[in-house]
């Protein structure tokens, strides 16, 4: 009986400690939910309001009448869907090669790989804007799609991730039967690997979603530019943001990442499911 209410004891504590972190992570969104409702004077006010207030709508209205939110947000929306395809396609098809083919320099490859990894990518931004310069690409979204269509993070990542789930046996049998690389990878790898890209999808995508400073470097035009730069664009000078209009826009900016987020983690949960059962 003792050894019973112990184990109940620590189950009571080990879910109040997950409570108590389930609330402090989700308080800077309550936060950012609350500010949004309320005008500036109401945000700096003490003692500081933690209920909603009626401002969201008048909120909203100065938002859109200050940037082009939409349009910005449609431009955020094609970059990041965009580079997260062609990641997830070129980094696995790489990524497959390094883990389950052996050729001639691929040590030495996937070392130079692990260096550019580790080399800081603001590093890059000067010789990446002369070369997007030259291609004639400066304020295209094509200067951001192009040059994060495949990284080294995630060539790195489903190449760890390809070694332990792809077994060897599966590209033998499918060898056997006369499937040729492309076949191998299409119908034999990514079915396989589907809560590896999943996760890799997210990341991307949310990385995308959120990029500064390039966006701002590479895209010269301030009427045509990523919903990141234009909310940028809401800070005033000589104290005048309107901090309820801002906190509306990073709100709002939320929505996109949160419906990825979801369809990603219920993709990676559903693989994991299926494959513990198998």
């Amino acid at each position: 009986m003792s050894s019973i209410k112990g184990s109940r004891r620590r189950g009571i504590a080990l879910h109040a400690v997950l409570v108590v972190g389930l609330l402090l992570s989700a308080f800077p969104f309550y936060w950012a939910v609350i500010m949004s409702t309320h005008t500036s004077s109401e945000i700096f006010s003490y003692p500081p309001k933690l209920l909603p207030g009626s401002h969201f709508g008048e909120n909203v209205r100065n938002l859109l009448d200050s940037i082009d939110f939409f349009g910005s947000m449609w431009n955020s929306l094609l970059v990041a869907t965009s580079v997260t395809v062609l990641v997830l396609f070129f980094d696995s098809l790489a990524a497959f090669v390094f883990a389950k083919f052996h050729f001639p320099g691929r040590r030495l490859l996937f070392a130079l790989l692990m260096v550019i990894f580790m080399v800081p990518a603001q590093l890059a931004a000067i010789p990446q804007f002369v070369i997007m310069a030259k291609l004639g690409w400066i304020g295209s979204m094509t200067s951001l799609i192009v040059p994060a269509a495949a990284n080294a993070f995630g060539i790195f990542w489903m190449r760890q991730y390809m070694q332990g789930a792809i077994h060897d046996e599966l590209l033998d049998a499918s060898r056997i039967d006369g499937a040729n690389f492309m076949r191998q990878y299409w119908h034999v790898a990514l079915p396989v690997v589907r809560p590896g890209l999943a996760f890799l999808g997210i990341f991307t995508f949310m990385g995308q979603w959120n990029d500064y400073a390039w966006p701002l470097i590479a895209l010269t035009n301030p009427d045509n530019v990523t919903l990141q730069v234009a909310l940028s664009q809401l800070n005033g000078t000589h104290g005048t943001t309107d901090y309820g209009m801002v906190m509306t826009g990073a709100l709002l900016a939320l929505v996109p990442l949160l419906i990825v987020f979801a369809i990603g983690a219920r993709q990676i949960i559903g693989d994991l499911a299926k494959g513990a059962i198998k």
